[in-house]
């Protein structure tokens, strides 16, 4: 599989401090823009479940 760039969310603007997600070798990645060296490498099904989680206000909590 061919991995794709890096793509970060239209809301984050110009801002580097954002979320960033690609497709690498069959898995997810996700890795924070001002911080590149760490990268987290999760399945597409539980990168779909953990979106649906955001989408669904389960960690409103966390944020304050």
């Amino acid at each position: 599989m061919r991995n794709s760039k890096w793509q970060k969310s239209s809301y984050s603007a110009s801002n580097n401090e954002c979320i960033e997600v690609r497709a690498a070798d069959g898995m997810v990645e996700l890795r924070e823009s001002d911080t590149g060296d760490v990268i987290v490498r999760t399945t597409p099904a539980k990168f779909a479940k953990f979106l649906q989680g955001i989408k669904a206000g389960e960690f409103d909590h966390l944020t304050t």
